[in-house]
């Protein structure tokens, strides 16, 4: 799991396509954090590469997550197959015929995968619009699609990669700013500091003689430094997979606790962790938040967590009172214990195996 804010995702459209096979694992075990397969129909754009059937060939190759970015035409029409095919993510055309936009992310959604639009370089930001609140990726195209190896549009960039995180309110965690089109380590730097969150890095990984592993690392290391002095007055950016502890409750509490914090789009996982042992006998559940989103969780439900643990202290007294206090999990006597040490010498004849005589 790399440290950090940024990803790479890693593009296989210049991959060596007779051994698709090879080149995910090669990618997988030089440090990729997921895949961004490039879907082209020769219509919406004028190139033709994978479809539906690939994306499921590569599925058992990798437990990485797996974006499909849809240059076609009509994405609903086959918005089935790609859902089958086993993509985590799916991204489409903003620009495409514009009846086919909300069904389209409403169906991805509907099937648990993360729905995401994306836009050319001539396309606004505003052409989002209309959509806003039914996707979690926004996808900035820094090239024209169609074809790899492209000279990055810097100019783009910065008019819409910070701006584009306006259109994630609704996932203040889990929305994710994708940059896509001449990523390498002379651009990484500058999409860092506009806060992308997902770069997608293709024909520079595949060139013959270069060190992919070395590659991706730099890409995640040059946009963190991005980050860190564009946008995070010189302080090292929270790694995004950090987690940290926001309240300490009994279980049943914690996993109230947890449904209204996700309910405002922040992740919150209750683990039996360090906490006090109850008088049911059982630890309190530590309720973790990620990191990034402490202080947003802390700004929203301060005033929740007390009255929680208000709750939590009412409970205790009232289970004293009427049960008693159990020992704690951990001391209490296993049954099964005494049963799988008893020597063999004091099991009864007829649990002996047959043929053997017990103690034998």
């Amino acid at each position: 799991m790399a440290r950090g804010r940024a990803r790479v995702a890693v593009s296989i459209l210049d991959a060596d396509h007779s051994n698709m096979a090879y080149a995910i694992r090669r990618a997988e075990r030089e440090g990729a954090d997921r895949f961004h397969i490039d879907v082209m129909d020769g219509h919406f754009v004028p190139n033709l590469t994978f479809g539906p059937r690939m994306i499921k060939g590569i599925r058992p190759r990798t437990e990485l997550p797996l974006d499909a970015h849809l240059m076609i035409s009509e994405p609903l029409a086959y918005m089935d197959e790609f859902i089958a095919a086993g993509c985590d993510s799916i991204t489409f055309h903003v620009e495409v015929e514009p009846a086919q936009i909300e069904p389209a992310l409403r169906k991805i959604r509907a099937a648990g995968r993360a729905p995401g639009l994306a836009v050319k370089p001539a396309t606004p930001l505003s052409a989002l619009e209309p959509y806003r609140g039914m996707f979690d990726i926004v996808l900035v195209m820094t090239v024209e699609p169609g074809f790899g190896g492209q000279e990055f549009m810097k100019d783009v960039a910065a008019e819409k990669l910070l701006a584009a995180r306006s259109y994630l309110t609704h996932k203040p965690v889990e929305g994710e700013v994708h940059v896509d089109g001449g990523v390498n380590r002379e651009s990484a730097e500058f999409v860092g500091g506009l806060a992308v969150d997902i770069l997608v890095v293709g024909s520079v990984l595949w060139i013959k003689g270069r060190n992919m592993g070395r590659e991706i690392r730099l890409v995640r290391a040059l946009a963190d430094e991005g980050y860190q002095y564009g946008l995070n007055d010189g302080k090292p950016p929270i790694p995004r997979d950090a987690m940290v502890m926001f309240a300490q409750l009994p279980r049943h509490l914690a996993w109230k606790f947890m449904d209204d914090i996700e309910q405002g789009g922040i992740p919150a996982i209750p683990l039996r962790g360090s906490g006090q042992f109850n008088p049911d006998g059982a630890r309190d559940y530590d309720l973790l938040v990620p990191a990034s989103a402490e202080a947003l969780t802390t700004e929203r439900h301060r005033a929740d967590r007390e009255r929680y643990l208000g709750e939590a202290a009412a409970w205790r007294t009232d289970y004293i009172a009427k049960n008693g206090v159990k020992p704690p999990e951990t001391l209490r006597p296993d049954p099964n214990r005494r049963r799988a040490n008893r020597p063999a010498s004091d099991s009864p004849a007829g649990d002996s195996p047959a043929g053997e005589r017990p103690g034998s």
